[in-house]
């Protein structure tokens, strides 16, 4: 039986790969319960992963939801959204990396990630109206919060696909890089988080999420009350900048 998702890990770097490159990456029942249980072992590795990457395999990142596997109960289900939950949750930051089509479910995937890094030639849209379907993993609460309730109800009402280049100007694009570079600069930013403190970065990602809505006052209030100290390393990183 073939892989659904591919897992590879390299000093600290875990990539995970969407394994359907004949079907567009498309999300069935079998990639979520495989997406699950990356996470699921994910959540506990944070002394040995301290960085995420979701990529597509073949020539998409994901074009969304397997349409053919779409069935009686399938808006009843509280599995698949609870596993976009689950991603968006890791300790680790979390870097969607995306070529072609990212449409639809594919979307709300990169929605859940922290930052998306995007070729040129990458296109985006929410198809769920085409469909009669209505997003339920996630896309009617992180699209807006990313680029605004105005362009979020656009793209959701008429399904329109975006370039990456006006991706990136409403900000649903973190870095847009020249198509045949993504690789590249993915590797080169996790190579930047992963040489800060990872317990900075948990803690941090974990502040973020919890004040997430707060107003600055009762944000800034949480923060300090939740205040979770330094980094076990912290002394050895600043007696090596000293050396310098």
């Amino acid at each position: 039986m073939t892989q659904r998702i591919l897992r590879d890990d390299r000093d600290g770097l875990c990539t995970l790969t969407l394994n359907r490159p004949d079907k567009l990456n498309a999300l069935d029942t079998a990639t979520f319960e495989e997406l699950d249980a990356h996470c699921a072992a994910l959540e506990s590795e944070a002394a040995s992963v301290g960085c995420v990457v979701l990529r597509g395999s073949g020539r998409a990142f994901c074009a969304g939801a397997d349409i053919g596997g779409i069935g009686p109960g399938f808006t009843d289900s509280r599995f698949k959204p609870r596993v976009v939950a689950r991603l968006a949750a890791l300790p680790q930051p979390v870097i969607a990396a995306v070529h072609g089509v990212c449409f639809t479910g594919g979307l709300e995937l990169a929605l859940a990630a922290d930052l998306i890094v995007a070729e040129r030639s990458a296109r985006f849209a929410d198809t769920h109206g085409k469909w009669g379907l209505v997003g339920a993993w996630g896309m009617t609460q992180r699209l807006p919060r990313r680029i605004g309730a105005a362009q979020a109800k656009r793209l959701m009402f008429t399904a329109q696909a975006i370039e990456a280049p006006e991706a990136a100007a409403l900000g649903l694009i973190d870095v847009l890089v020249a198509d045949g570079e993504l690789d590249a600069h993915v590797a080169e930013l996790a190579a930047q988080i992963l040489a800060n403190s990872w317990h900075t970065n948990a803690e941090t990602k974990k502040l973020l999420a919890a004040t997430d809505g707060m107003t600055l006052a009762q944000g800034l209030a949480y923060e300090f009350e939740h205040y979770p100290g330094f980094a076990p390393d912290h002394a050895e990183r600043l007696a090596r900048f000293s050396r310098k």
